[in-house]
């Protein structure tokens, strides 16, 4: 059966981003601080990554949490989408395992921490962790399920690229799909050895440049040659920029 992601290491400067996400990627893992203390970089990494991921989806970062002044969990966070955020961030670690061979199970468990704070009452039951109840949905969320656990021998960057245009562009449940599409991607990661160690923060790089993102998420989601190229080239990028934040948290703890 050939590989239905094959086509996209194909298109103009696919290949070539790739192995620049990926050689960035190597440098802050084999930053000496990295080598020895990683755990504490990956938890400033996953933070700064839960806020930028609450900002492009409009939440209102508290000027007192500053990314990496390390205090961030000292201070009551009242945005519910950061809030969201930072239960995803925290409950990631703990569904790698999950997402290699159950991703659907996953995504349904991401939803139900991201958007505790976003559902009435009455509609908990009905809305956390399930996605839209059609054919079409259901369809694209297994082939996606596929592709994660082995459908698929394409480099990782590009992989990751797609899970994340995929969420995005399906938005699956009634709320939170950004920030479920974001720690998807940064799941992803993990699982297919791109960022083993989740030292990257790709979500700055988003953030800054959130119109472009956004752009280029409608161009992934149309589906045109010139779509798919522009999501993979930003997303590669951003994962080098993730890779230049890594670095930054790693030098501040030397």
């Amino acid at each position: 059966m050939s590989d239905p992601l094959a086509p996209l290491v194909e298109l103009p400067g696919v290949a070539d981003a790739v192995a620049r996400a990926r050689d960035a990627l190597v440098a802050v893992h084999n930053h000496p601080v990295n080598r020895r203390g990683w755990a504490a970089t990956a938890a400033e990494a996953s933070l700064r990554a839960a806020r930028a991921s609450a900002a492009l989806d409009g939440a209102r970062l508290d000027p007192a949490l500053g990314a990496g002044d390390g205090d961030d969990a000292d201070h009551t966070v009242t945005d519910p989408v950061l809030a969201g955020a930072v239960r995803v961030a925290e409950e990631s670690g703990r569904m790698l395992a999950v997402w290699r061979t159950s991703p659907l199970q996953a995504l349904a468990r991401l939803h139900v921490v991201a958007a505790a704070d976003l559902v009435a009452d009455d509609r908990r039951d009905a809305e956390l962790g399930r996605p839209a109840n059609s054919a079409g949905v259901s369809a694209r969320l297994s082939l996606l399920a596929d592709l994660v656990t082995g459908g698929t021998a394409v480099p990782a960057p590009v992989l990751v690229a797609v899970v994340h245009g995929e969420l995005l562009a399906l938005s699956p449940f009634p709320s939170a799909n950004g920030v479920v599409a974001r720690a998807a991607a940064r799941l992803t990661a993990v699982a297919a050895g791109l960022d083993p160690k989740a030292l990257a923060v790709p979500e700055v790089g988003h953030l800054r440049r959130a119109e472009e993102y956004r752009k280029a998420a409608a161009g992934f989601a149309a589906g045109t040659h010139e779509g798919l190229t522009t999501w993979l080239l930003h997303c590669c990028a951003q994962w080098e920029a993730g890779a230049r934040e890594g670095l930054s948290i790693a030098d501040a703890r030397q």
